[in-house]
């Protein structure tokens, strides 16, 4: 799409909305390039399989319709041949692949997802029907996926069969800037059982919370809000003219300060106060972090931090409303970061 294109189309647009399934405005879809494209099954019920195993032996066992996907998915490079497929991960609710469009194409990402989605849809469609649903599959596999399912949609389940869908409209998608991120987005679909268990092991450490009441503010909140009660909460704000000496004394104060039992409050803005909090979580000390980058319902803790959280060391709070395009901070966000981390450690 042209910036002509681009600007004639927001005319229309209205209000933007925050979404996580918006495309990039300046990436052509149709380029070279690896993409991690995320799906969800409509109202997130559980049909693609369920989880079993803890910790590390956590596995997905996949249903007829989550083995139907999987099967999908690899057979893409049939209608394009341009495509490779690199990784996937079936999850009972929702769907992780990446893959890689070898050559610039006359197709967008879009018309491939597209495709998918509609195998996918035939498939459940198949596995409905009345007939297949009695005598080509096992009474487990039914109540596991297909009884459940239609009870959970009142409004689908008075359709025909014919008409069921399997995904939820849109899809996420990231784009692949650095090589080195491949292995860091296979690494993340090979652990997503895993991360499942923890999360049901300790529900309440990774659901987001939008009505946190702290000094007048409202936050979002993900992870462990017994945090904020703790009697010592100490502000972490460090220079940015700090000399690399002074600045490793002052990263060893707030270790020390936390090994005694503070729990550490930072917006971590300056390079000094993202040291603290990397070397506070290395040594799986307690901390309360600020972000100005918001949450969806369905936002959990990155990489790094959701191993602090599964434990509860580790809380994240959010002033502010997600935004899907990433915004620079301007020096009004951080002193307002500094101000509110100051009124949480003196709650």
């Amino acid at each position: 799409m042209t910036p002509r294109q681009l600007e004639e189309k927001r005319r229309f647009a209205g209000a933007k909305k925050p979404s996580m399934k918006r495309r990039s405005e300046s990436h052509d879809y149709r380029s070279k390039r690896f993409y991690m494209v995320t799906l969800e099954v409509v109202d997130r019920v559980p049909l693609l399989g369920r989880l079993e195993g803890e910790d590390e032996n956590a596995a997905i066992r996949l249903s007829p319709l989550g083995q139907a996907v999987a099967e999908e998915w690899e057979g893409i490079p049939r209608f394009y041949p341009q495509i490779t497929m690199v990784s996937q991960c079936v999850m009972p609710d929702h769907f992780h692949g990446i893959l890689y469009v070898r050559e610039d194409t006359e197709f967008h990402l879009g018309q491939v997802i597209k495709g998918f989605k509609l195998g996918c849809n035939k498939a459940l469609r198949r596995m409905l029907d009345p007939v297949a649903l009695e005598t080509q599959h096992t009474r487990e596999d039914r109540k596991l996926v297909f009884r459940n399912w239609l009870l959970s949609f009142a409004a689908i389940a008075s359709q025909p069969y014919g008409k069921a869908t399997l995904w939820a409209s849109g899809y996420n998608d990231k784009i692949l800037h650095n090589y080195s991120t491949l292995d860091k987005w296979k690494a993340y679909l090979q652990d997503n059982p895993r991360r499942l268990a923890a999360r049901r092991a300790h529900p309440d450490y990774f659901r987001v919370r939008f009505d946190v009441e702290l000094a007048g503010q409202t936050y979002a909140a993900v992870g462990n809000r017994f945090l904020l009660h703790h009697p010592e909460k100490v502000q972490v704000q460090l220079s940015r003219s700090l000399t690399k000496e002074h600045l490793a004394e002052r990263v060893q104060h707030y270790l020390a300060l936390a090994r005694q039992g503070a729990v550490l409050v930072s917006p971590a803005i300056s390079e000094g106060e993202r040291a603290v909090m990397r070397a506070a979580l290395d040594e799986r000390l307690p901390l309360i972090f600020l972000t100005p980058w918001g949450f969806t319902k369905f936002s959990k803790p990155g990489h790094q931090y959701f191993e602090a959280c599964s434990e509860g060391r580790f809380l994240i709070l959010a002033p502010w409303e997600h935004q899907n395009e990433h915004i620079s901070l301007t020096r009004a966000m951080c002193l307002s970061l500094n101000s509110m981390t100051k009124q949480i450690c003196n709650l």
